[in-house]
């Protein structure tokens, strides 16, 4: 009787434990009822899911009374879980079918915010850091030992928006008959030779199969793949093109009479050497080009298409073909389209966000406005949150090359930039135009030392006129011309304080603004003296650190293999070496590159990085799931398709 009772003892507590368990699990705790009851969503923490063991796929409502094939023909058969950004920066939700994402652009023909969201590299890096590099419109990629040979893996079963199969034929056709074509493409862009530059000898290409291809060079070029994945923010099309489109519009393939008719059609005169090829560029539509009006019926990979285009805003819709899922199977993107609002200026962009009619908005923020941004949140149902930028905003350039002896005389000796350098108050600066968000440059030395900057021009022998204004070694006063352009909300009032800074040492400023049309162009043709822009001194891969403006002739000479431009002294040809050496690395030696170029720019003062690590505000919308406040700011626009409404 003992041993039976202690046989139905033990019985009815496992027998308890088991009826426990099961009540905890049907009965959730209050936490989790709150956790579920906030849009439905759930939270997936650390898990990682193969999407081979996805079994059912769904699509958003609002393609269900559209004539589609059923969801799992149109997407690959391996599709793609996002992985813009990494676990540690974004918990990722599962989110809801809906809605209508608004921002705001200054441009007609173009909205960075949508860009950015919008775009598909061939690769992919998480959060945009360059450390890791993975598959994304390319499911995934090998690269030899001896880093020549790249082989690629397309997703087979990808399909462009109007339902055709993407296949090696768009590689090839995207290769050989436009980058390889010398009536489109003139010169094949540097990134795709050897070496990285236009004096190595061109990439190749091999088709193996339908979705097999290698691109080989003569020469290592461990960067290659993050050329792809994110380098001057590159989507596919270089690489990619709807062949069986675009064939309709190329001297090799079309019907001689329909491309007649095409190019009459869209205005090209009949007749020139080129029509055919202003024609076919006009009809390719690249990234950076979803705004204009002939993007509507050109296929594409992105998760939204163009839709409509007014004077007053462009819209967007998704992608019924698009190629990215949940972990759960569902197709994204969540959110069924864009409204972009075309506005008048950045202030305007500044009251519809007050206003609450900005769902998300990055590039047209400024820190000047965040009182204004969180004095007006609650009532404007948004959030106004600070991250990262990804790059330094108002970078200052003096250009060594500017045609004019005395000028050159003076700013390429290193003592006149060190002078000018000590006499930038940072602490003025960020607390003035950064709100304090924002760190002193350790690219360059940030030491305030109005004495010491004296000393050295002193030293230079530039006397002091009656006014006390530094003279040049022409006997005039020395003025340093600065023309800007109002591209962000801080570069005009910086330029007023520097002003007011190098007037304490004896150095005349002037400053002029002009428009960003006429600034690229004076600067093309070396006629910009002194000027203010951001640079991606933060990404390495970028390869921007500001060359253009601070020596533009050197910059052509590098550019052009020695062809154009002017030969730059052994300390500036060493620079351009190291360049070129970043490029062709993979990260790891890379960033080493990188931190030897840092050294450069303290020892040269090439150009003034005068502050680092400053934040960019983000507007969006309060409602919003899926968006961080960690990481780059920019990055998060990377996740647009993951963004979802909670209700």
């Amino acid at each position: 009787m003992k041993v039976s009772f202690r046989l139905l003892f033990i019985f009815l507590l496992v027998l308890s434990m088991v009826i426990s368990g099961c009540s905890s699990k049907s009965n959730p705790t209050t936490s989790e009822k709150d956790a579920k009851k906030e849009g439905d969503t759930e939270k997936l923490e650390e898990k990682v899911v193969d999407v081979t063991e996805i079994t059912e796929f769904k699509q958003a409502p609002m393609l269900d009374e559209m004539d589609l094939p059923p969801v799992e023909e149109r997407l690959p058969k391996e599709p793609k879980i996002p992985n813009e950004l990494p676990t540690d920066q974004l918990t990722v939700e599962i989110g809801k079918y809906g809605g209508t994402l608004n921002t705001v652009a200054q441009s007609i023909d173009w909205d960075p915010d949508l860009f950015v969201m919008n775009n598909e590299p061939l690769l992919n890096t998480p959060g945009i850091l360059g450390e890791e590099i993975t598959g994304n419109v390319l499911k995934d990629y090998e690269v030899s030992d001896d880093e020549k040979e790249f082989t690629f893996y397309m997703r087979e079963g990808l399909r462009w928006s109007d339902g055709e199969a993407v296949t090696t034929e768009d590689v090839r056709f995207a290769i050989e008959d436009v980058q390889f074509n010398e009536e489109i493409t003139s010169i094949l862009p540097g990134w795709l030779h050897s070496g990285g530059n236009v004096d190595g000898s061109p990439m190749k290409l091999d088709v193996i199969d339908d979705y097999t291809f290698k691109i080989s060079f003569d020469e290592a070029n461990g960067g290659f793949p993050i050329s792809l994945a994110i380098q001057n923010w590159r989507g596919y099309a270089d690489l990619l093109k709807p062949a069986h489109y675009l064939k309709k519009f190329h001297k090799d393939y079309a019907d001689p009479k329909e491309l007649e008719e095409s190019i009459k059609e869209n205005n090209f005169d009949e007749g020139e050497d080129t029509d055919w090829v202003n024609n076919f560029n006009y009809l390719d539509i690249t990234e950076r080009e979803l705004n204009h009006s002939n993007a509507a019926d050109f296929p594409v990979l992105y998760p939204w298409l163009p839709k409509e285009k007014t004077k007053t805003h462009v819209t967007y819709e998704r992608n019924p073909y698009y190629f990215k899922v949940d972990p759960e199977g569902n197709q994204l993107p969540y959110i069924d389209s864009l409204k972009s609002a075309i506005v008048q200026d950045t202030e305007v962009t500044a009251l519809k966000v007050i206003a609450g009619e900005v769902d998300f908005n990055r590039e047209a923020t400024a820190l000047t406005k965040m009182p204004v941004y969180r004095e007006n949140a609650e009532k404007g149902g948004y959030k106004a949150i600070l991250a990262d930028m990804h790059l330094t905003p108002t970078d200052v350039f003096l250009n060594m090359t500017y045609d004019d002896p005395v000028w050159r005389e003076v700013v390429q000796d290193l003592r006149f930039r060190q002078a000018l350098n000590y006499a930038i108050d940072r602490d003025e600066i960020i607390e003035t135009l950064y709100y304090g968000f924002a760190e002193p440059s350790t690219m360059i030395d940030s030491t305030l030392d109005i004495a010491k900057a004296n000393e050295l021009l002193d030293e230079m022998g530039m006397e002091k006129d009656k006014d006390g204004y530094r003279k040049g070694p022409d006997g005039k006063r020395f003025t340093i011309p600065f023309e800007v352009q109002a591209a962000a909300p801080d570069i005009v009032p910086l330029a007023e304080l520097l002003t007011e800074m190098w007037k304490e040492i004896g150095i005349h400023v002037t400053v002029k603004t002009i428009d960003s049309n006429l600034h690229g162009n004076k600067s093309e043709a070396n006629e910009l003296q002194a000027s203010i822009m951001w640079t991606h001194t933060p990404l390495y891969y970028m390869q921007d650190l500001g060359t253009g403006f601070w020596g533009r002739m050197w910059h052509d000479w590098w550019k052009s293999g020695g062809k154009k431009g002017e030969e730059p002294p052994e300390n500036v040809k060493k620079f351009y070496d190291l360049m070129d050496e970043m490029n062709v690395s993979g990260p790891e030696r890379a960033v080493e590159i990188m931190d030897e170029l840092r050294q450069e720019m303290h020892d040269n003062i090439y150009y003034f990085v005068h502050i680092e690590h400053a934040k960019q505000p983000l507007i969006v919308n309060a409602n919003l799931g899926n968006v961080t406040e960690d990481g780059l700011a920019i990055a998060i626009n990377f996740a647009g398709e993951q963004m979802f409404f909670k209700e």
